[in-house]
Order: structure tokens, then C-alpha cells, then sequence
């Protein structure tokens, strides 16, 4: 036998707000504001894109879709709540959800009030549903890089580790869209405030965006970074840094980056040293959750409960977890694996 997946303590870090959100959700918010849905939400099956152009604007066409639905206060907290509820039914002990508030300020009045309705609310979810929910405030690459400085400034003045805190900030969309570096400066100022830097990369884009992204942005933690199993020396870059990996194998697959989960080389960048932390990324749109990317991990790529449960520690090392919740999830993870090798 194996172990239950959904027992095993683990960390959550690449999650996006809207695309967590449940499709019977979303289906009740659009019948409330009277929007009709596109068929390809709701028809219960996964993304298959090509990895083009063309492509990632049919996705995010979806996405928008999606989040013009969320036209509330009170949608926002059900999404947070309704996103902690399901990542700790898969045993997750630390979520760390990644918001943009510009696509919420309009009927919130502002970004700043967004923001402080997520962080409540993940404050909130974690007391009712007893793990540490954080947030990431992420910018987006196809807006001005001054847009992503308002950004940082706004997130540091909320950071920390805790839950219902800003614990990083990221740099999300479209690979192929904006500048990296003139990106950088953002970056700088959400470090000096303590936060993680955790921008996309190495997804659509193959290793070159990657030597881009470390060069400018320093970060803890890579969106995605799966192509760097296509370059050596990129990858042992990585490994040497600790850079954490947030591989999300069924968006990958969803994207067109890789024709099928075999594809993914999340036993390469795992046999060369790297720290890998398994992402949902959208399960709205790609239809699994994190608990399906652990059962990947095993079905396809041969991981052992010994393995999967490296790869739970990855998750939880590579959190901005403080010492005692860091301290207590790697040793229910022991746990878990102790019982699973006596298990007949």
C-alpha cells in the first residue's frame, strides 16, 4: 500500500487567487451578477493550449472571464475561505496565495483596501480552518513596471510571516510581455522590506528568460523554473542558490510547454539537487489540485512515499513559515513517512 496523500503535511506556494476558486463558485457568482460563463469553464475539462501566443491569450481570456465575477468584498473573503477549506482537506499546513489587488481595486476603492480584505480574510480561513494562510502581492508584466513599484511599497507595508500577512511579492503573466529588468527596481524594494521575491519564469519562456530573472529580480522562489532542466549549468545555478522550483506539472501540461505529464522533467531538476515545491497553480482551469500533483509525482514519475515526502519538506523549506511552524510541519511529514515505510 501506499500512503494517503491527502494526510501528508505540505506547504501550498503557487496559488493564484482567482484561479483557486471552486467551479460552483464561480458558476453561482456568475449566475448572481447575470454574466454568462465561456463553455470551456465549465464543461469540467482541463486546459489543452498550445504554448504560443495565441495561446496564453485564449487562458488568459478565461482568466478574465473568471475574475469578472469577483465583484465584491464579500466574494473576495469566500474565495480565500473557500481556497484554505480545500488546500487543508489535502493536508496543507501553510498556503501562501498569490493576489494582484489592481484587478479588484475598482469596487473596493483601491488597491490598498483589496489588499487588507485578502489579508483579512486569510487571517480568518487559517483560525477556522487550522493552517497558516500568507499572501504574495504579485505585479503583472503587462503593466508598467512604476505600477509594480506602487506595488512593492504597498506590500511592504504589510509584511511579515504570519498569517494573514504579505510574505512575498511576485511577478506574474506572460513571460514573453515586459522588460525583466526594468522590473528589478520593484523587487529591490520588496526586499528591503523582508518579502520573498518570487516572480514567474522559465515556463513559456526556456532557460535565457531564467538567466534574466536571477539576473535581475535575486529570487527565493521561481514560478514554475522547469525549463531549467534544459540548461546544466542554469540548473546547478539554481540548486547551488537553494532556489526553490514551485513546479505546477498539470499547468504545464495545460499551457502546451509539455505534451503530456511524462514530460515534465520534475525527476530531472529533483535528481540534480533542486528544491522542488509543488504548485495547483489555476485548478479552475486545469482542473487538479495539489493533492493531483503529488499523485503525479508517484503514478507517472515513479516518486516513493520517501520521495514525495522530500518533496513536502521542499514545500514547507522553501515557505516563509516562521521557526515553529516550519519546526512542527517537517515533523509531521516525519511522521507521516515513518508510517509509511511500516506500512504492509
Amino acid at each position: 500500500m501506499t500512503g494517503d496523500l491527502t494526510t501528508l503535511p505540505k506547504a501550498h506556494l503557487h496559488l493564484h487567487f482567482t484561479g483557486s476558486m471552486r467551479l460552483s463558485t464561480l458558476q453561482e457568482l456568475a449566475a448572481g451578477y447575470g454574466v454568462r460563463l465561456p463553455a470551456a469553464l465549465i464543461d469540467g475539462d482541463p486546459l489543452r493550449l498550445p504554448a504560443t501566443e495565441r495561446g496564453w491569450f485564449r487562458f488568459q481570456r478565461l482568466y478574465d472571464a473568471a475574475r469578472a465575477c469577483v465583484r465584491s468584498e464579500a466574494d473576495m473573503r469566500r474565495i480565500v475561505d473557500e481556497a484554505a477549506a480545500d488546500d487543508a482537506a489535502e493536508g496543507s499546513g501553510r498556503l501562501e496565495i498569490q493576489v494582484d489587488p489592481t484587478s479588484y481595486a475598482p469596487f473596493m476603492g483601491g488597491i490598498t483596501p483589496a489588499v487588507e480584505a485578502v489579508l483579512d480574510a486569510a487571517s480568518t480561513a487559517s483560525r477556522d480552518h487550522g493552517l497558516e494562510v500568507a499572501v504574495i502581492v504579485a505585479a503583472s508584466r503587462t503593466r508598467h513596471p512604476l505600477d509594480a513599484r506602487t506595488l512593492a511599497r504597498l506590500a511592504a507595508q504589510y509584511a511579515g510571516e504570519g498569517a494573514g500577512e504579505v510574505v512575498g511579492f511576485g511577478l506574474s503573466n506572460d513571460e514573453r510581455r515586459g522588460d525583466t529588468a526594468e522590473f528589478a527596481h520593484a523587487f529591490s524594494i520588496a526586499r528591503r522590506a523582508g518579502l520573498a521575491s518570487v516572480p514567474h519564469g522559465g515556463e513559456l519562456l526556456g532557460p535565457s528568460h531564467l538567466h534574466d530573472v536571477v539576473a535581475h529580480l535575486s529570487p527565493d522562489r521561481i514560478g514554475h523554473g522547469v525549463r531549467a532542466g534544459e540548461d546544466p549549468r542554469m540548473l546547478d545555478r539554481l540548486v547551488t542558490a537553494g532556489t526553490t522550483l514551485e513546479v505546477c506539472p498539470a499547468s504545464n501540461v495545460s499551457l502546451g510547454v509539455y505534451r503530456e505529464d511524462a514530460d515534465v522533467p520534475l525527476r530531472r531538476l529533483v535528481d540534480a539537487g533542486a528544491r522542488v515545491a509543488l504548485g495547483a497553480d489555476d485548478p479552475l482551469l486545469f482542473g487538479s489540485r495539489l493533492v493531483a500533483q503529488y499523485e503525479t509525482a508517484r503514478s507517472v514519475h515513479g516518486f516513493s512515499d520517501a520521495e514525495l515526502a522530500d518533496l513536502a519538506r521542499a514545500s514547507v523549506r522553501g515557505s516563509r513559515a516562521g521557526p515553529t511552524t516550519r519546526a512542527r510541519l517537517l515533523a509531521e511529514i516525519d511522521a507521516w513517512a515513518r508510517q509509511a515505510e511500516h506500512r504492509p
